[in-house]
């Protein structure tokens, strides 16, 4: 199998929201257009996204428990990488590299780390490929946020030839400000799917609103959305700027429902739906300079409740990643292999005007087959 650009790599991503691994295998070109040649995605196993998401918080023997999760993440990568290698036909041999990002259960840039559950040997061992991972300390060891890195590849992607906003709806959410003749920026905005999935989870049992149904019951409470707006100050900061289940989660939650009375299950997710969109568009609109267009990618643009709302709120039209030549639920595990294509390059990964970085760096680590 013969790359028409810099190589094969393999991509894989297991976002915050914790709820599955993404892969593919793509042809990088270097005109900037990913040919995918195989995508899989594989649904977190309940007993190892429950472990995932209780070391998001501290407990005991957490070295052990986080040693052994990381283990069983690479099992599961490795499952990936097997499935994207027979849906494809190419052979371990044709692979430069997988960039895989891990599971991050702790980010705290301010004092200098940041925690990503990984075995990358493991992986490597398993797979017979040489394989990339943490990304992220390199440029929080230069001052930076570590987060987010998909800027730099959505600028590679989408060019700068007009000016867009790419909105990835993960867990957390985060936007690429893509200018003609100006340095690309980009933020976490807040959370996106975070906040909605583990409400959903406490009063559905299901791991996900599906298209936004359950909110599209409720009815959003103005009243309580102010009030989360108006109550992190995290939400008014300038970027750079980072932030993950540390800040955003069910004690964040609670803490301010408790100055409510008793509110419907179905209109606190409505609420929650509404945070995710407005913290998003006022984010664009304080720094978005005359965006022509929004591009939303991640598993939060399958909702078309929070679609729509976003719509709504956005002056300019929106569109799918999809249309664009990158399916929503690849565009991150896209990034993650045009990030191992930097390593393997020895170019840099990330953007200091986005992460605050003191310059560019290259990230990764890189553990050979």
């Amino acid at each position: 199998m013969a790359p028409r650009g810099d190589g094969l790599f393999i991509g894989l991503m297991s976002g915050t929201s914790t709820d599955g691994v993404d892969g593919v295998l793509v042809d990088l070109d270097t005109a900037g257009r990913p040919g995918c040649l195989a995508s899989v995605s594989l649904d977190m196993p309940p007993a190892l996204r429950a472990e995932l998401l209780a070391l998001n918080q501290p407990g005991d023997n957490e070295l052990a428990r986080g040693s052994l999760a990381a283990n069983a993440l690479a099992d599961l990568y490795a499952q990936a990488v097997r499935q994207l290698l027979e849906d494809s036909g190419a052979t371990p041999s044709d692979i430069r590299a997988i960039g895989a990002h891990g599971q991050t259960v702790r980010h705290n840039p301010a004092q200098g780390y940041t925690i990503q559950i990984n075995a990358p040997a493991r992986l490597a061992e398993q797979t017979g490929i040489a394989v990339v991972s943490d990304f992220r300390s390199r440029d929080i060891a230069a001052g930076g946020q570590g987060a987010p890195l998909v800027p730099a590849f959505h600028a590679w992607l989408f060019g700068t030839s007009r000016s867009l906003a790419v909105v990835n709806l993960g867990g957390i959410a985060n936007v690429s400000l893509l200018h003609p003749g100006q340095p690309t920026t980009g933020f976490d905005t807040g959370p996106a799917n975070m906040l909605l999935d583990s409400w959903t989870q406490r009063h559905t049992g299901q791991s996900f609103d599906q298209d936004g149904a359950w909110a599209a019951g409720g009815i959003s409470h103005p009243g309580l959305l102010r009030h989360l707006m108006e109550s992190e100050p995290w939400l008014r900061q300038a970027p750079p700027k980072s932030t993950g289940r540390d800040l955003f989660n069910m004690a964040w939650l609670e803490q301010r429902l408790s100055s409510f009375g008793a509110l419907a299950a179905q209109d606190v997710q409505a609420t929650l739906q509404s945070l995710t969109a407005h913290t998003i568009a006022q984010a664009i609109r304080d720094w978005g300079d005359k965006i022509e267009e929004v591009v939303l990618c991640g598993g939060g643009a399958l909702n078309g409740g929070l679609v729509g709302e976003l719509e709504s709120l956005l002056p300019c039209p929106v569109s799918l990643s999809n249309d664009h030549g990158v399916g929503v639920q690849q565009m991150e595990a896209v990034a993650f292999a045009w990030l191992a294509r930097a390593h393997v390059l020895h170019a840099p990964g990330n953007l200091a005007a986005v992460t605050g970085a003191r310059g560019e760096r290259i990230l990764g680590c890189l553990y050979p087959a």
